[in-house]
């Protein structure tokens, strides 16, 4: 199913946003699985498919004269490539930025996108700075170290709202723990990502 809308993302978004999406698709699907095998998914979570559909559209408006209302437009968006979206997926994507959609996380699901949003970008920019360029060399300890010691490094990451990922009304995972799970299931990935 999700292969449409892969083509919708890649045709929509410059290369950059496109392996951004793919990497937080990654990454909503690593933290899926982590609560789903720990017993951490309360009911009301949709299901697995719907995370990784919301990873993988949520910047799908973050272009052209859709760019200064991102992220309002992805139904729009979505719409031009005759593709529809569940509410529950939408919600999900809202929640990424509940300073322009006024919805806050408050399921998993939301919480996940929230905060893992902008650390895929300080996970690759580390993987660019090693001289292999690979991200199966990126280690949690590097990224860990690189968030909290060097704020200058991929300064665009809003370090803020990663770091709530500790909070124990939202996923209640170690700053540590959280970035083992995304590091993990991008270097799944790497290939299409190009590191």
């Amino acid at each position: 199913m999700n292969e449409d809308y892969r083509q919708a993302v890649k045709t929509q978004l410059d290369e950059k946003i496109y392996f951004h999406s793919l990497a937080l698709e990654a990454c909503m699907g690593g933290l899926y699985d982590y609560f789903s095998e720990n017993n951490l998914l309360g009911e009301a979570e949709p299901p697995k498919e719907d995370w990784l559909l919301a990873g993988l559209i949520h910047d799908i408006d973050y272009s052209g004269e859709y760019k200064e209302t991102h992220p309002q437009k992805t139904k729009e968006v979505l719409a031009k490539y005759h593709l529809d979206l569940y509410d529950s997926v939408h919600q999900i994507v809202l929640a990424h930025a509940p300073e322009l959609t006024g919805v806050k996380p408050m399921t998993k699901a939301q919480w996940s996108i929230f905060c893992a949003d902008s650390l895929t970008g300080l996970i690759m920019a580390i993987a660019f700075v090693y001289p292999s360029r690979k991200l199966a060399d990126v280690k949690v300890s590097s990224v860990l170290k690189r968030f909290l010691k060097e704020p200058k490094f991929a300064a665009g990451t809003r370090r803020a709202e990663v770091a709530l990922c500790a909070n124990a009304s939202g996923l209640n995972l170690s700053l540590e723990k959280f970035i083992e799970i995304c590091l993990t299931a991008m270097q799944g990935i790497a290939p299409s990502l190009g590191i």
